[in-house]
């Protein structure tokens, strides 16, 4: 896992609070919350990856 990517998260994180914070504010819940779930989902599609290598790793470790 790079340092870059961590930095991605936090951004994405970053950018998810403030725009459904300013959602909710104008009374839209329910964009909000698909804003978060979409975040939610890039994040997922950019970690699956990494945690794919590490069952992969895990499983050559005990060679199962």
């Amino acid at each position: 896992m790079t340092v870059s990517l961590i930095f991605k998260i936090a951004a994405v994180g970053i950018i998810v609070s403030l725009i459904n914070q300013i959602l909710k504010h104008s009374g839209r819940e329910d964009q909000a919350y698909l804003v978060s779930l979409a975040g939610l989902i890039i994040v997922l599609s950019w970690i699956i990856p990494y945690i794919y290598n590490l069952f992969i790793q895990i499983n050559n470790l005990f060679n199962i």
